[in-house]
């Protein structure tokens, strides 16, 4: 865990090294101030010496000056450091997500992501520049003063030990109560984060349902976990202060007594006790303060173990070495192709039927062919057509793409011939241009209007005021549900693949412009391997084949009309919808 978080310091290792440097040099400084000053009441007040008293004051205000100076410098180049290490740890978490397989991606929640990119990142920010700045400080302060306590007496110096031993038990008594709680302050995070992510990006539907007391009180109880615990926590920390200062005035109230009959003896000097005061005080803070580094330590431990997860976790879909860089044409085959999505248990059998989502599949389909793909809910489409693209890898057999295993493909390459349409379409905040050109940055403006008119958006894109240029809010929320898809639709186009796969894809648009797209897609891209997942039968029935898939099986595989010839499945689906108006989903109740 530690080597993979070092690495992220990079270009910043000067910044996390000038930081100790000079704070050992501002320790160094408020050491010698102590002794300074003992010198000026020996030497210069109670000796009567004025020129004693101004070269000591002066050394004083010298000293004092360097420690300013030491201090402002180490919390310049703390401050670079932590920042840059907590922006590289960001970013190294964010690329490694971009490389992620759906498979991995499964293994988080969002919000568990959204968490460990914020709060763990800055709580590992947090406690770098505490361990540049106080771990230096804290020990160097401590030994420094036990040190210089003992040159002056070892006999009172004897007081500060006694009392550290007390203080070492104490603290680490409070410390072991808050660690439990603070280990379980980040779960508490997850679910408040969850709870505005649902409720931000849902807020159109809470709204419909009137649902914003039921929101308020889930916020309300997530928000309240984390008060309930960081209350308990600190509630424990608090403790810290008391137990500190009892401390301080015991070794103060017993090097009083002690001292009194030393100086009275001859053996102590007021300006020494004076010093031993200082010198008892940057004791006991230096190990308050080691006391909380622990604690801050604690909750970095637990931050740290979230972004390593993610930092640590290698994509499972790589690229081959040596791996194919270009797509012959868009033919499709699968052979004996068994999938199951990864289970938690190691030991499951992944390729088992009985597990499968999708078992024995054979198919093979031409490059240009139109194919529609017909099933109910849970009948593994959408995980039929993952396959092609790679998102996942099948447990048993293989998928072929242009002839080739599309494990041999290099990954890119495959995806950039493999246009999809997913079912939840989405849009990124930005104009349609912007979001238009995620199919092909370099798209001139012509090829959009084109791939537009392809989509039939090009219809509704020039009735806006700004046409192209209009600005599209987050998650398309300035857009109807069809608008939606259509400009999905034509971003995908853009990207001229070899394989379109709209993943029911046009169930928001009317039934005239589903055929127009229909119609578009064989006049203007005929080459072009096209897989339409539909409810609507009318959206597939001038397919060349239709694949019936029935539980994650093949049922039928043929043209619309030989499978209203001798398929149940497909017949009864379409009886139900040209004369009951039903879908696949409801055919009398038989699915």
């Amino acid at each position: 865990m530690f080597k993979t978080l070092a690495a992220q310091v990079k270009q910043y290792k000067l910044p996390s090294l000038l930081t100790p440097f000079f704070m050992a040099l501002e320790v160094v400084v408020d050491i010698l101030l102590p002794k300074t000053m003992g010198s000026l009441i020996d030497k210069g007040i109670q000796a009567g010496s004025l020129p004693d008293i101004y070269r000591y004051g002066g050394y004083m205000l010298l000293l004092a000056f360097l420690g300013l100076l030491f201090g402002v410098l180490a919390g310049k180049y703390a401050a670079q450091a932590s920042s840059g290490f907590a922006c590289n740890v960001r970013d190294a978490m964010y690329t490694n997500i971009q490389k992620f397989s759906f498979s991995n991606i499964d293994k988080f929640s969002t919000a568990g992501l959204v968490t460990r990119l914020t709060t763990d990142v800055t709580n590992l920010q947090n406690a770098y520049q505490m361990v540049i700045r106080m771990c230096f400080r804290a020990p160097l302060t401590l030994i420094f003063s036990l040190v210089m306590a003992f040159s002056i007496s070892s006999r009172l110096s004897m007081v500060f030990v006694v009392a550290l031993a007390i203080l070492v038990v104490l603290l680490g008594l409070i410390i072991s109560r808050a660690m439990k709680y603070f280990n379980e302050v980040f779960e508490k995070y997850d679910d408040l984060n969850a709870s505005i992510q649902e409720n931000v990006s849902a807020i159109r539907v809470v709204k419909a349902f009137v649902r914003e007391d039921h929101e308020n009180e889930k916020f309300k109880e997530a928000a309240g976990g984390i008060y309930k615990m960081f209350v308990k926590a600190e509630s424990v920390v608090a403790n810290n202060g008391p137990v500190m200062m009892l401390a301080v005035y015991s070794c103060m109230l017993s090097l009083s007594w002690l001292a009194a009959r030393m100086i009275t003896a001859g053996e102590l000097t007021t300006g020494e006790l004076t010093t031993l005061f200082s010198y008892v005080m940057s004791i006991l803070m230096s190990l308050m303060m080691l006391s909380m580094i622990f604690v801050m330590l604690t909750l970095a431990a637990a931050s740290a173990r979230r972004v390593v997860e993610v930092l640590n976790e290698k994509p499972d879909l790589l690229s081959p070495e040596n791996a194919v860089t270009k797509v012959a044409d868009g033919s499709v085959d699968f052979e004996n192709v068994f999938f199951s999505y990864p289970r938690a248990a190691k030991n499951a059998p992944a390729d088992d039927s009985s597990e499968s989502v999708l078992s024995d599949i054979n198919l093979h389909i031409h490059a240009g062919e139109t194919i529609g793909i017909i099933g109910g809910t849970g009948s593994a489409k959408s995980s039929l057509v993952n396959l092609i693209s790679r998102l996942y890898d099948v447990s048993k057999g293989c998928v072929k793409v242009g002839g080739r295993d599309v494990r041999s493909y290099d990954l890119d390459t495959l995806r950039n011939e493999v246009a999809v349409v997913l079912q939840k379409n989405v849009l990124f905040s930005g104009t349609i241009l912007e979001n238009l050109r995620w199919g092909d940055k370099d798209a001139a403006v012509e090829d959009c209007v084109r791939v537009c008119r392809l989509a039939c958006a090009d219809e509704f894109i020039s009735r806006f005021p700004d046409g192209y240029e209009t600005y599209i809010e987050q998650g398309g929320t300035n857009v109807s549900g069809g608008q939606k898809q259509r400009l999905c639709i034509a971003r995908a186009l853009l990207k001229k693949p070899k394989i379109l796969i709209l993943d029911d894809s046009t169930s928001a648009v009317d039934t005239a412009t589903d055929a127009r797209i229909r119609q578009a897609f064989r006049d203007e891209i005929p080459d072009t391997t096209k897989f339409i997942i539909a409810q609507r039968i009318s959206s597939i029935q001038d397919a060349d084949r239709i694949i019936v898939l029935e539980d994650g099986v093949i049922d039928g595989f043929d043209t619309h009309e030989n499978l209203l010839e001798n398929n149940a499945i497909y017949r009864e689906v379409y009886e139900s919808q040209t004369k009951g108006g039903g879908d696949f989903d409801q055919r009398g109740g038989a699915l």
